[in-house]
């Protein structure tokens, strides 16, 4: 039972460095699978590979790596999780890197102001509709940058997309992030050491050689 849930691990010291590294290799690989495609999705518009659903594939596509290499059911099941995470995350930071490199700053003014604290302050979101310098309301609702001292004829700064591709974003404060897909870096640590795991434990001696 515990062979099946956690893997068998037949080896005695050390796991062997090639089964280490093929670990490394095999969640690096799905880790720059689910990020580039997002970011392919994201700087070229095409929208099953911005939403998601390319870095869904890529992690179903690990899961069924490993099921293949009969590594252990609850690290599987851990690492199909992590991927999913990673998978939803990579949308939205892949969008925030095209804006930082091609995204150009201007200035809307506040038509309106949605929103209330959730559960205690400060816990809410606020959305501004906004509209821009010639008086067009923009489609989508900005939340970065629009707060609770917010009225409607405020200035709030939206970095539009050159190409097209990706939604306005408000800017928070701080300014745009220097780098969005940093935001992914724990998310895809734990991603590849949970692949690292599962595939030194799913190691079986060739019967054959004992």
């Amino acid at each position: 039972m515990r062979d099946t849930v956690w893997g068998p691990a037949e080896f005695q010291g050390l796991p062997p460095w090639w089964l280490v590294a093929e670990g490394l290799v095999a969640g690096g690989l799905t880790v720059a699978a689910v990020t580039g495609s997002a970011l392919a999705g994201a700087w070229y518009g095409i929208p099953g590979l911005a939403d998601g659903e390319g870095g869904l594939l890529c992690a179903a596509a690990i899961v069924l790596y490993l099921g293949v290499m009969r590594a252990g059911r609850a690290l599987v099941g851990i690492v199909a999780v992590l991927g999913v995470c990673l998978a939803l995350q990579a949308p939205p930071a892949a969008a925030g890197a095209v804006l930082a490199a091609r995204g150009r700053l201007e200035s809307v003014v506040v038509t309106s102001v949605d929103g209330a604290p959730a559960a205690g302050p400060g816990r809410g979101r606020y959305l501004c509709s906004v509209a821009d310098r010639d008086g067009l309301p923009l489609e989508v609702r900005i939340w970065r940058g629009c707060g609770k001292d917010t009225r409607p004829g405020d200035a709030l700064a939206v970095v539009y997309d050159t190409g097209g591709t990706v939604p306005p974003r408000g800017v928070a404060a701080g300014g745009l992030s220097s780098g969005p897909l940093r935001n992914l870096g724990g998310w895809a640590a734990a991603f590849v050491a949970a692949c690292v795991v599962a595939v030194v434990r799913s190691f079986r001696l060739d019967h054959d050689m004992k």
